[in-house]
């Protein structure tokens, strides 16, 4: 038997925050957009890469500043957004025929973006590199992909030298076509 795929666009909205000291314990909007993969495994599993630009969203909290001296330039913004170019690798569950599947699985990101607003003596505060699990369920039907994702991070984003964990977390809710 060979294996089947499909290819497809998808686009939607990214809730996520950023938890360690100093963020507030608030969720901000960002989105997604990119394309897709789907490779069936057989009768119950199908391997669904895809590659997205996310934008995560955070704010910082008014103590920030005194915690990490000599980090912001003058045009402070509490407001952090954090592009990444996204390789999440699912796998696929169908648990409804063809019409729900169950996922999970990681997600590699590069941040692409520097926030000039955040700055660690001339260098940035925050890794480039973003390892996350995801988990969720995608419903199709016929080429339309609906898909509800939980992200949890799993590497410190923090890079000033400071023993604090920054770690992303996050919901995606996109809307996707087969081609």
């Amino acid at each position: 038997m060979m294996a089947q795929f499909h290819i497809g666009i998808k686009g939607g909205a990214n809730v996520t925050k950023v938890e360690g000291q100093s963020f507030k314990d608030k969720f901000r909007y960002g989105y997604a957009l990119g394309g897709f993969m789907e490779v069936r495994m057989g009768n119950k599993f199908i391997l669904q890469p895809e590659v997205l630009f996310n934008q995560y969203s955070t704010t910082l909290d008014s103590n920030f500043n005194h915690i990490y001296s000599n980090v912001f330039n003058p045009a402070y913004q509490s407001n952090v957004k954090l592009n990444y170019l996204s390789i999440p690798i699912l796998l696929n569950y169908k648990l409804i025929g063809k019409f729900l599947c169950l996922q999970v699985g990681p997600q590699f990101g590069v941040k692409i973006n520097k926030d000039k607003n955040l700055l660690q003596n001339g260098g940035e505060a925050f890794k480039r590199g973003d390892f996350s699990m995801l988990a969720g369920a995608q419903v199709k039907i016929g080429a339309i992909r609906l898909n509800g994702r939980y992200a949890i991070g799993l590497s410190n984003l923090n890079d000033i030298d400071n023993q604090d964990k920054w770690k992303s977390q996050g919901f995606q809710l996109s809307v996707g076509l087969a081609l």
